[in-house]
């Protein structure tokens, strides 16, 4: 008989296994989009080492999302309603969503979407916190679900909440599901700080940035990494990771490599990464690559796995990531880890990851020269390695994990004590 996903991971762990989280978030890994939300699952899970914990996943649904996909392979993927990722229960209950239109009503769709989901493992799985990933619609569809169930509810702050913070509507649905939580994680300071100017108290809020896996992302040796790729050791390399997507600006950095090759004839532009869930540019960037006449410079290597990232961040001598706007992004950690500087722009919370000249450089959002500048620069510049290692190092997973249980526990047993306490009234 298969134990159940808490019982496996918690059987010897004490006072903490009576303490159940629900972790809810749309982004999350599937088969049909397996690198979605990989940096919810690996916070989580590490979570989940320590506390039971389930997995709901809303995914999207419409009912002629099958005929889109003819046009649009990639959206709107299907997801099994229950799998197991390292033994962890993860369900995919289906909410309305119409594509492109009436999404200020997507959080009350993906409550009602989960509600089913969630009342079934009630009976079995006495959750004492809903822990939501974005303020919207994911939050506010959680807030209403703790309502339901008479559970508090935590939101983390990732990084679409400054967008949509601009918006009345979304900002009004924002704020109300951060005022019916009991507790705002944020992974950086800026969106504490786009929390705080939506409306919520300073101190409800507490910042608990992303960390790095030291066990998958470490500097091997530079020779050897390039001869796996392929690539000679005397040219430079530059790397992004990510989504494929608009947001992640790899047109911008193919757009400074003209000018670059006038100085570096054999420069090299690894991009990692395939479509993610706000678009696919692909076909965009291979065109862009093509008019430009970058073929020989230009290498698009798909999703590349941890084990063979490593071998990539480790091949090169740069990474760049000329975003519009991030949270805090860990691909800037992981390429620390192995030992590369950072060049990227200062939006969001990347100046509180490369938060020192010795770990890389940041430029002005959509600066094409501040861009090229910074990249010739950077390739010029004797970085200390070791010095970018450790501070990598000290941005572990570990820390930030120990964190989050202690707030979790402290949550549960507020709000047990005021059950009691409002029972004997």
């Amino acid at each position: 008989m298969r134990h159940t996903p808490w019982e496996v991971k918690n059987r010897d762990k004490g006072n903490n296994s009576d303490l159940g989280v629900v972790v809810f978030t749309s982004l999350f890994p599937h088969p049909g989009q397996p690198n979605a939300g990989l940096f919810i699952r690996e916070r989580m899970f590490r979570v989940g080492k320590h506390l039971p914990l389930v997995v709901i996943a809303p995914v999207p649904w419409f009912p002629l999302q099958g005929i889109l996909r003819r046009w649009r392979p990639h959206f709107r993927p299907d997801a099994p309603y229950q799998e197991y990722q390292q033994d962890f229960e993860i369900y995919h209950p289906r909410f309305f969503s119409v594509p492109g239109f009436l999404k200020f009503l997507d959080g009350f769709f993906m409550a009602l979407g989960s509600l089913l989901t969630l009342w079934q493992l009630k009976q079995r799985f006495d959750f004492q916190i809903i822990d939501a990933h974005f303020a919207y619609p994911d939050g506010y569809a959680a807030s209403l679900l703790g309502k339901w169930f008479r559970v508090p509810v935590t939101i983390t702050l990732r990084g679409t909440e400054a967008r949509l913070s601009c918006r009345f509507l979304y900002r009004f649905l924002m704020r109300k599901a951060m005022i019916r939580a009991v507790k705002i994680f944020s992974v950086s300071d800026s969106l504490k700080r786009v929390a705080v100017t939506v409306g919520i108290q300073e101190g409800k809020i507490l910042v608990v940035g992303n960390g790095v896996d030291l066990d998958k992302f470490c500097r091997v040796d530079r020779l050897e990494a390039r001869r796996s790729l392929g690539i000679p050791e005397d040219i430079p390399i530059l790397v992004s990771v990510g989504g494929l997507c608009e947001r992640k600006g790899f047109h911008r950095v193919i757009e400074c490599l003209p000018d670059l090759r006038k100085i570096y004839p054999d420069i090299r532009f690894l991009i990692a990464g395939g479509a993610s869930a706000e678009g696919d540019w692909t076909g965009r960037l291979k065109q862009q690559v093509s008019e430009s006449g970058l073929e020989e410079h230009v290498r698009f290597l798909g999703i590349v796995s941890p084990d063979r990232l490593k071998i990539l961040l480790s091949a090169a001598d740069l990474f760049v990531l000329a975003t519009r706007n991030e949270g805090w992004a860990n691909v800037f950690l992981e390429a620390m880890a192995c030992g590369l500087p950072v060049v990227t722009t200062n939006v969001g919370g990347n100046a509180e990851v490369v938060c020192n000249t010795e770990l890389g450089k940041l430029v002005p959002f959509n600066d094409q020269q501040a861009l090229r500048s910074a990249i010739d620069n950077a390739l010029k510049s004797n970085w200390n390695q070791q010095k970018i290692i450790d501070y990598a190092y000290k941005n572990s997973w570990d820390q930030r994990v120990a964190v989050l249980v202690e707030e979790f526990t402290k949550i549960a047993a507020q709000s047990e004590q005021a059950k009691r306490y409002g029972s004997l009234r």
